[in-house]
């Protein structure tokens, strides 16, 4: 039986943002690298992977406990009968990805579902450095979130125009799998305009380029270094893991959330 696996880093809060219309396409930064021819024909990502991987972040949420929910288990004198230590009440961490898209207001854009309930959210950046974030805006129905850290002067990427992918076109995805820190994987497009069942409305990007938990809300980056999509979701037989198989969500949606975020702040 084939499940939809949605990598639920379980944390978060704030608006619902509505839908705008779409923005314009934005430029490829200057001096943007794209694929690298080497000796013999051989090509490389690596000018671009240098690019673009700055601007990509870990991110770290605390959620509460889900024995929380259980009142059984909010009583102590059944804990100790039922043997349940109090540890079990603590908040626990989970591990999700992000990418920064302006640099000028800290905005860092991520999957809804991985700052759902969030009681806090800590950003990872690419030298080390780890800051809070708060959750500035969400859309829950589009699994998008955005945050905003208190720094400025960040490496950022620009929100390409995903209308034009075209199936073939190659793309990198970039996050935290697994909590081992930032890891590339490369593939193509496999098909753009992709709903995940009869009853959604939404249209994704495929993408053969692999896809693990922890990769939620990391970009979706197209050859010239802009971002084209945020990683949702895979498909994967039960206990299969990736196939080959993913899905993130169009640059030009994301661009409608953010522009509503920054509005909904100010």
């Amino acid at each position: 039986m084939v499940a939809l696996l949605v990598i639920v880093a379980a944390i978060g809060g704030g608006i619902v943002a509505r839908l705008l219309p779409l923005g314009t396409e934005q430029a490829a930064p200057q001096g943007a690298a794209s694929l690298a021819p080497l000796g013999g024909g051989k090509v490389t990502v690596s000018p671009l992977v240098k690019k673009v991987a700055p601007a990509v972040v870990n991110i770290a949420v605390e959620q509460p406990s889900p024995a929380l929910q259980n009142p059984l288990l909010r009583d102590p004198f059944f804990r100790q009968y039922a043997g349940i230590p109090d540890s079990a009440l603590q908040p626990t961490m989970a591990a999700g990805s992000g990418v920064i898209v302006d640099s000028k207001r800290g905005l860092v854009v991520t999957n809804f579902h991985v700052v759902e309930n969030a009681t806090a959210v800590e950003i990872g950046l690419y030298n080390g450095k780890a800051v809070p974030a708060q959750v500035l805006g969400v859309a829950p129905n589009l699994d998008l979130a955005v945050l905003k850290v208190a720094l400025h002067d960040l490496p950022e990427l620009p929100l390409g125009d995903s209308s034009k992918l075209t199936v073939g076109d190659y793309v990198l995805a970039i996050g935290n799998p697994f909590g081992l820190g930032q890891t590339v994987t490369a593939g193509i497009v496999s098909a753009t305009n992709r709903s995940l069942g009869q009853n959604d409305g939404r249209k994704f990007i495929q993408t053969d380029a692999p896809i693990n938990p922890g990769n939620s809300g990391g970009p979706l980056i197209d050859s010239e270094g802009r971002v084209v999509g945020i990683n949702s979701a895979l498909l994967s037989p039960s206990g299969q893991g990736n196939v080959g198989i993913g899905f993130a969500i169009p640059s030009n949606v994301v661009r409608q959330v953010v522009a509503q975020a920054e509005r909904s702040s100010s």
